[in-house]
């Protein structure tokens, strides 16, 4: 592994995914600063998930067709831009259009992100996707922190200070220019990747479709449990709103911890197994949190997380090693895709949340690993490295 060219990447990722977190939690600023209606205000959100990751894809064709080395500043310079004039926006079609500019930035980042993650592991590539999954993991927890001393220090003007992290982080991928670009001038010379994992073409897309299937089971429940566990912990255990975000962040932290833990286990006993476990260790965990109480809910929440999120950066290279020639597609697909997809979940667990009840989407999200278990058996792939 290049651990500089690994840390840097890391690095831009955790600045990056900033935006995940940072825009909602503009939002609240930027309603009475326009006078926006409660629709409005879901519309951006619903704009700003779309842009950044369900199109995630589609920069990863673009990247795999075409030479796109600069793809990375651009991104930067984009999400950054975007970001940081949405405090000045002067109306709500301004608005969209900074969002829109951050997302797309966002989405243009993750594919090309990680296919030059993919040259730079070696062979382990599970192990280095996690390092650069970990800051991605970061960013979104330090997103609402920065938006709240950024707002006090400047109100909603106060996004523009966003341009002192994004301007450093452009610079820094400029100077790394061309070290970032060198493996693929290798690859383009020899036309060879490494060691004997190549999947059958035929194949490739069968297992990718099965792939996704299982992530979005996974993405289904993570996005379900940070949307619904707060309201479950203050509605059924009788919690505050605060300590309610806080069992969030404890999430959060738990997936940080599995993710990078999670990556150098898969490569040392096989991604496909490590998925495996950790959705069908996920079931019981699940159900435990509907009979805990005080302490014993944010210590179960942890390990709910640790264990869920630890196949994360897995399932990247899982993708990638199906779809060899095809890194950026399959890097939007694993990444973007699937998270839209969660986004997209949980708006339909809402639908049964306000028909039956929280308890019952609880319940659903801990039969969700076990559906995702399913396709994961079918998936052809090498049971270890």
């Amino acid at each position: 592994m290049n651990l500089k060219i690994i840390l840097i990447l890391s690095l831009t990722h955790l600045f990056i995914d900033i935006t995940g977190s940072a825009i909602p939690s503009m939002m609240p600023f930027v309603k009475d600063a326009l006078q926006l209606s409660y629709t409005s205000v879901g519309s951006v959100i619903m704009v700003s998930n779309l842009t950044s990751s369900i199109i995630q894809p589609l920069f990863g064709y673009i990247s795999d067709k075409v030479n796109v080395r600069w793809l990375l500043p651009l991104s930067v310079f984009l999400t950054y831009g975007g970001l940081s004039l949405i405090g000045v926006s002067s109306s709500f079609f301004i608005l969209i259009i900074f969002v829109m500019m951050s997302g797309i930035g966002v989405a243009a980042y993750h594919p090309e992100g990680t296919k030059v993650m993919h040259h730079f592991t070696g062979s382990m590539k599970a192990t280095g996707m996690a390092f650069f999954q970990v800051g991605g993991n970061f960013g979104l927890a330090l997103g609402p922190l920065l938006v709240s001393y950024a707002m006090k220090l400047a109100e909603l003007k106060g996004t523009l200070l966003f341009l002192f992290i994004g301007i450093p982080i452009l610079c820094l991928l400029l100077i790394f220019f061309k070290d970032l670009t060198f493996p693929f001038k290798v690859s383009e010379k020899k036309g060879l990747e490494t060691k004997t994992e190549v999947l059958s073409v035929n194949n490739g897309w069968k297992d990718m479709v099965l792939l996704i299937t299982a992530v979005s089971m996974r993405s289904w429940a993570h996005m379900g449990l940070i949307t619904f566990v707060p309201f479950y912990y203050i509605n059924i255990l009788g919690g505050d709103g605060i300590t309610a975000g806080r069992l969030v962040f404890v999430f959060l932290m738990g997936g940080v911890a599995g993710t990078m833990i999670g990556g150098v286990v898969a490569d040392r006993i096989g991604h496909k197994l490590l998925f495996g476990i950790s959705m069908l260790v996920s079931i019981p965990l699940l159900f435990l949190l509907l009979k805990v109480e005080g302490i014993w809910v944010f210590i179960t929440i942890f390990f709910i997380g640790f264990t869920l999120i630890s196949s994360f950066s897995v399932t990247i290279v899982m993708g990638q090693m199906i779809l060899r020639q095809r890194l950026g597609m399959a890097s939007g697909l694993t990444m973007g895709f699937v998270i839209g997809m969660g986004g997209i979940g949980a708006g339909l667990l809402g639908m049964v949340a306000d028909s039956w009840g929280i308890l019952t989407v609880i319940k659903l999200i801990a039969l969700m690993p076990g559906a995702g278990f399913i396709p994961i058996l079918m998936i052809s792939y090498p049971h270890h490295r």
